[in-house]
């Protein structure tokens, strides 16, 4: 049996993970989905003052802590690869392995939109200029149609996933992780989805270059043929490559 714990990507929640989390307890695992200040069913939770990425860190620090988790799989799908890596690096003595799922993999001293597509960046930096630092970036139409493109899902599906879409904390984005060289202790692995070209939607594609990475770096590596959302697309099949992983 295998803990594990997963962290949704920008603007989702939880909730995106749910049908991934019944299948890994129908195996007999622990399965955890917390959501991030700020987002999903904690989106009322934003006041006046900028959400950060420590913020999320400490979310996942406090899963872990609170609910006593030790040799956990813990999983970062995109830009919650991002507050994943940096729990690991607080609390490397709790996580059996790293699981980036078609996430951004962190550069010390670097923020996720340093990451991240120039349009994107482009999008947050004018709307912090204008509205300042506790600003909500809305997901861009573009970049949510090469995740989820018309006719990839049910019509209801994609429209049920658009509904519960919240604003993304831009301070989130903005700031940078700092990492100790304890992070380099924890086995890790990348999870590839490979049916999105966001160099050809969005000009660059940062999970390119994360898998890069991954394998130069000789990570357990593993690709699945979905979208940047495998729990949208294939639940079963993320699943079954979460529990080879994690064995």
């Amino acid at each position: 049996m295998a803990t594990f714990v997963i962290v949704h990507g920008a603007w989702g929640g939880g909730w995106e993970w749910s049908p991934v989390a019944d299948l890994l307890r129908e195996q007999g695992h622990r399965a955890f989905t917390p959501t991030l200040t700020g987002m999903g069913e904690r989106a009322h939770l934003m006041r006046r003052e900028p959400v950060g990425l420590g913020t999320h860190i400490d979310d996942v620090m406090a899963v872990l802590e609170i609910e006593r988790l030790r040799d956990v799989v813990l999983c970062g799908a995109s830009y919650g690869a991002m507050p994943a890596t940096g729990a690991s690096d607080r609390a490397a003595d709790r996580v059996r392995r790293l699981v980036y799922v078609d996430g951004l993999v962190p550069v010390p001293g670097r923020s996720a939109l340093d990451l991240s597509p120039g349009a994107l960046a482009d999008l947050v930096h004018d709307g912090i200029a204008a509205h300042g630092p506790a600003w909500r970036v809305p997901m861009p139409r573009a970049l949510f149609d090469a995740m989820i493109p018309v006719g990839s899902v049910p019509d209801p599906v994609r429209r049920d996933y658009i509904d519960r879409i919240r604003d993304h904390p831009a301070a989130s984005l903005t700031e940078p992780i700092h990492l100790t060289d304890v992070v380099a202790s924890v086995p890790k692995a990348f999870i590839r989805c490979t049916t999105v070209d966001y160099a050809r939607e969005l000009g660059s594609d940062p999970v390119a270059r994360a898998a890069d990475r991954a394998r130069e770096a000789g990570w357990g590596y593993r690709e699945i043929d979905v979208g940047h959302d495998p729990q949208v697309f294939d639940p079963p099949g993320i699943a079954r490559l979460l529990i080879e992983l994690a064995n």
